[in-house]
């Protein structure tokens, strides 16, 4: 299939085996406008797909062999983490910060016009003066990012992100946070967003046409808003942010 000629878009997924990373690969793969999908992970989908290229990799902390497989591409959808608390805290910011550096580094220098559509979380702090270890890193993540150089960086920053399909949950938190959700979602609707809904947005973000350039942060109020909204509709982000479709 010639991509480029049909005007569809080639996108790459980091992160396709975890939650969101995984609704985003699905999407994408039944997505009118992306023609093929390099899912690049440290193990086998299992699946198959006419649309689909994977790209075995065990070392994010040096992607160069990567070159290759990422030129050419047009977006990218980086769902790539952990949760705190599951690694010491060296391994959490060689996850969160370094990762993401060097992935960026590499896929600049393949494809320098491609878009980018980053999972972050709530509160991240780009100031890195936040007390808490993930905000500071996720924060440090985010300004490497948006000074790349990428046309355009989606900034996604989630609160809880609700599973939709059962699963072990890493820890008592989100144990109870499902359990209430019902309620919780009811209370504090700004503060929750399906897993699959905030992957919807991080591919049509990155695989719209368009001719904006900059750096877009989008807090779960704004996620929520284009999760909901029909594709023909505009999402004006809160907080003096533009227009983002």
């Amino acid at each position: 299939m010639n991509v480029s000629a049909s005007g569809q878009k080639r996108l790459v997924i980091v992160g396709a085996t975890g939650m969101v990373g995984g609704y985003a690969l699905r999407y994408a793969l039944d997505h009118p406008a992306v023609g093929r999908v390099t899912v690049i992970g440290r193990r086998k989908l299992g699946i198959s797909h006419p649309k689909l290229k994977e790209v075995l990799h065990q070392d994010f902390a040096d992607c160069a062999a990567l070159a290759d497989p990422l030129s050419g591409q047009d977006a990218a959808v980086f769902c790539l983490g952990t949760y705190t608390g599951s690694v010491p805290d060296a391994e959490l910011r060689k996850i969160t910060v370094g990762y993401t550096i060097e992935f960026a580094r590499v896929l600049h220098g393949s494809s320098p016009e491609a878009a980018f559509s980053f999972l972050s979380g709530n509160g991240a702090d780009q100031t890195g003066r936040s007390r808490m270890p993930f905000a500071r890193y996720k924060g440090e993540a985010e300004n490497a990012l948006l000074a790349a150089g990428f046309p355009r960086v989606y900034i996604f920053r989630p609160a809880y992100i609700y599973p939709v399909k059962p699963r072990l949950e890493p820890n008592f938190t989100y144990r109870l946070l499902r359990a209430i959700y019902p309620a919780f979602r009811m209370l504090f609707p700004n503060q929750v967003i399906p897993a699959d809904g905030l992957a919807r947005a991080m591919v049509d973000v990155a695989s719209r046409e368009t001719g904006e350039r900059g750096g877009l942060v989008l807090e779960n109020r704004d996620i929520r808003a284009m999760a909901e909204a029909r594709p023909s509709e505009s999402i004006i982000g809160h907080g003096g942010q533009r227009t983002l479709l």
